[in-house]
């Protein structure tokens, strides 16, 4: 079931229950979705003014991203689900079945892909909203500002997803790849996302 298809509060009973999805990563990926969308707003409110008719082309391009970027997020909560199902079936198999290793560090490699798709994707929406909040109506800036913190907190749920993940995979060379790459992104996109929500948050002192 995709669960996007479904009212907020069904989405929300489903998320409190012993149901296996959606779980973190699909919550992460509908949060960033979110935290894109309200960029997207304070997109949608600046086009058209003439105070900001010097920024409306870009503005205008920014918007076409976040559409498809928003979009792309929302797919990733059922993707989310779909890449949980190999790891679920692999701790099933019986632990004196010769196979089950392999098959099991296939299946976490696997688990880890969607959530790690997830943290780009919120990257990418945070260097949106900067825009938005630098140039976007500074009647909707709280809006910008909400923005940030939404893909923030998409961006770092989506990591400990990944690094639930790693660190039960036995080829530790594959793990620190992957976790150097997580790691990469919080260090430069949570200061991004805390630099906007200073910058927002300064124009009402």
């Amino acid at each position: 079931m995709d669960m996007t298809l479904e009212s907020c509060r069904k989405f929300v009973e489903v998320l409190a229950s012993s149901a296996p999805a959606p779980g973190g990563g699909g919550a992460a990926a509908l949060v960033g979705a979110i935290g894109t969308a309200l960029g997207n707003m304070v997109g949608s409110l600046t086009v058209g003014k003439k105070k900001y008719a010097d920024v409306e082309a870009e503005i205008i391009a920014l918007k076409e991203k976040c559409d498809a970027l928003q979009t792309e997020l929302l797919d990733q909560v059922e993707a989310d689900d779909k890449g949980f199902v190999p790891l679920a079936k692999a701790y099933g198999i019986p632990k004196d079945d010769p196979n089950r290793d392999a098959i099991l560090e296939e299946a976490t490699i696997t688990a880890c892909a969607v959530p790690m798709h997830i943290m780009e994707l919120c990257c990418q929406a945070l260097e949106y909203v900067a825009v938005f909040a630098a140039k976007g109506s500074r009647l909707a800036v709280s809006d910008a500002g909400c923005a940030a913190v939404c893909c923030k907190a998409g961006l770092q749920a989506a990591s400990l997803n990944v690094f639930i993940n790693t660190k039960s995979l036995k080829n530790r060379t594959v793990a620190e790849e992957m976790n150097a790459k997580a790691n990469g992104m919080l260090e430069k996109y949570c200061a991004l996302a805390d630099e906007i929500f200073t910058s927002v948050r300064a124009n009402f002192n």
